[in-house]
């Protein structure tokens, strides 16, 4: 049996991973995949990726790097990205992997006008889409965590923008039949999510925000977690 890809491009925080664990951790809880049906690849410390006909599918995490910098292994791990999209392979990108994905399909990317987008928000599903593998099942609206300061500002040429949030217009694309991504994180849960609000206090008081409302207003996401089983058993990564 192929197993499925965690691409890694970054970590967590030091004082986030000594309580939480890492991102790798997170996905596969949330996916419900088992531990021996994983194979991670750390790009950003230069590990080099498997073919994609190696591999049942691909989830691509987030990142503290920014997709602009265009860092060479970023770019490179673009050039995979197109290369798994020729042969239809699974892919599910989030936050820096939902950027990158754009990035490499020939969308635009760049900061969120009006600064960092952080906390839990409310996420509005686009109309039309009844059908939708994935996303035909959500209800009109859901909440779901988020943290980034860059976006997808002009999603690829063909893809469907099927969620949004009242910041970010973008926040969950299809791109083919195997291929979605979205902006908020469905592997965190309320813990993780407060975390990171207590690490950026400093910064969101420097930019203006009320750090204080952000971090009471955090709360459950069990529809946007649930995305990442749906799509691991939709795609035969997992047996139930």
């Amino acid at each position: 049996m192929k197993p499925v890809l965690i691409i890694r491009t970054g970590r967590a925080p030091d004082s986030i991973r000594a309580r939480h664990g890492d991102f790798p951790h997170w996905f596969r809880v949330a996916a419900g995949l088992r531990p021996e049906r994983l194979r991670i690849v750390d790009v950003a410390a230069g590990e080099a990726l498997p073919a994609a006909g190696e591999v049942a599918g691909a989830i691509v995490t987030g990142s503290a790097a920014m997709v602009t910098e265009k860092l060479a292994w970023s770019e490179a791990t673009a050039g995979w990205i197109r290369d798994a999209m020729d042969v239809n392979l699974p892919l599910f990108g989030v936050c820096y992997g939902h950027q990158l994905m754009t990035h490499a399909l020939g969308g635009r990317v760049d900061y969120l006008p009006g600064g960092r987008e952080i906390g839990t928000q409310s996420i509005e599903t686009a109309p039309g889409h009844p059908h939708d593998l994935l996303a035909g099942g959500l209800p009109a609206r859901f909440r779901a965590h988020t943290t980034h300061e860059q976006s997808v500002l002009e999603p690829p040429a063909g893809a469907q923008v099927l969620a949004s949030s009242a910041r970010d217009p973008n926040q969950l694309l299809r791109y083919g039949p195997n291929a979605i991504s979205v902006q908020f994180h469905p592997e965190f849960n309320a813990e993780v999510m407060r975390a990171y609000i207590r690490r950026k206090r400093d910064d969101l008081h420097r930019e203006g925000a009320d750090a204080a409302r952000i971090f009471s207003a955090v709360g459950a996401t069990p529809i946007a977690r649930r995305l990442l089983r749906r799509f691991a058993r939709r795609h035969g990564w997992t047996s139930a």
